[in-house]
């Protein structure tokens, strides 16, 4: 199950009582104060972990509380430290506060960390408070309470690389063949409900991450549909594969549904509309496939590749130029990709 939207409670560990006690030994008639402090309680910490690929791991498991530290004792023995509690998220996952809204950070690499709930402080025992004038004191702190925070964590996709296009473009289709993901395909729309991520291998020594994003519908940036659940994946994207299908299966006209998914790109970030593209007519097999392709080099002034997942027409010259358009963002070689 994809899930990429959890929130959770999060209640670090109260810090450890201090301690009032007095050295009694024999032969040491005088020996004063040797209360411990209480120790520290664990913090709630946040971590990229580039083993997960969504939040999955977290249905089920809203509140989350940290251990509290132990309690000081006597000999100046200091109470244990409670044990940080780690909560595991897949690279790419926002962190924000639920109640005021801000980002708190963005785990984007593999190991980055937040500490979302800061445990308490121990208290101090009374060896503390020994003074030169004051050299039995018997007052002593109480631990101190740590802190609760509920979060919203948001997990947006990393990949190198979006498909993007109208329900039943052949998206998913697309992505089985290039890599050994296996998306739900079927020959209706809507049969993608969450992205899909597969490592497309060109050669030996090059590779490119590329993320299935669910067919997009007219009024997306509004979220009609699942709008906002399938833009906010595109927007870490380095390049956008636009497919256009030549023979919708609404009837629908192939050139006014590219103009429309890029609309719903602008509204939903006019960066997005910048977003270097590769335009692909699917389904070379059809009839109607190289006159779309024609059509849609006419109109929009851009290259159209033609390609085909069922018979692999295509297939090795876009993974090629995925890569030599990677290659141009970066400013580097497209061996190195």
């Amino acid at each position: 199950m994809f899930v990429d939207r959890v929130t959770l409670n999060c209640h670090a560990g109260d810090g450890g009582n201090g301690c009032s006690s007095f050295r009694r030994e024999i032969y040491v008639p005088r020996g004063g104060p040797d209360g411990g402090d209480g120790g520290a309680g664990g913090s709630i910490i946040i971590r990229a972990d580039h083993n997960l690929g969504s939040l999955s791991n977290l249905i089920g498991h809203r509140h989350w509380k940290a251990d509290r530290g132990g309690h000081g004792l006597g000999s100046q023995m200091t109470g244990r430290c409670g044990a940080d509690t780690i909560i595991l998220v897949p690279p790419g996952t926002l962190v924000k506060d639920a109640k005021h809204g801000f980002l708190l950070q963005d785990l984007q690499n593999d190991g980055d960390s937040v500490t979302v709930a800061k445990g308490g402080r121990g208290g101090r025992g009374n060896t503390r408070f020994a003074t030169a004038t004051h050299r039995a004191p018997r007052e002593c702190e109480s631990g101190f309470p740590g802190e609760y925070r509920e979060i919203v964590l948001e997990l947006k996709l990393i990949a190198d690389v979006g498909l993007i296009g109208k329900p039943n473009a052949g998206k998913s289709t697309l992505l089985s063949r290039l890599s050994r993901a296996t998306p739900e395909i079927a020959d209706y729309p809507f049969t993608t409900k969450y992205p899909n991520l597969g490592v497309v291998h060109v050669g030996f020594d090059r590779s490119f991450v590329l993320a299935d994003i669910p067919g997009l519908i007219e009024g997306a940036h509004h979220g009609a549909g699942l709008g906002h659940e399938f833009l906010k994946h595109v927007e870490r994207t380095r390049l956008l594969v636009h497919l256009v299908e030549p023979a919708p299966m609404d009837y629908s006209d192939p050139l006014d549904n590219y103009d429309q998914i890029r609309e719903e790109l602008r509204l939903y970030d006019k960066s997005l509309a910048d977003r270097p593209e590769i335009l692909c007519v699917t389904k070379a097999e059809l009839p109607d496939a190289e006159t779309c392709a024609e059509l849609l080099r006419e109109t929009s002034g851009r290259d159209v590749l033609l390609i085909s997942a069922v018979t692999g027409k295509g297939l090795p010259e876009l993974s090629r130029l995925i890569l030599q358009r990677l290659a141009e963002i970066n400013d580097i070689s497209p061996s190195r990709t």
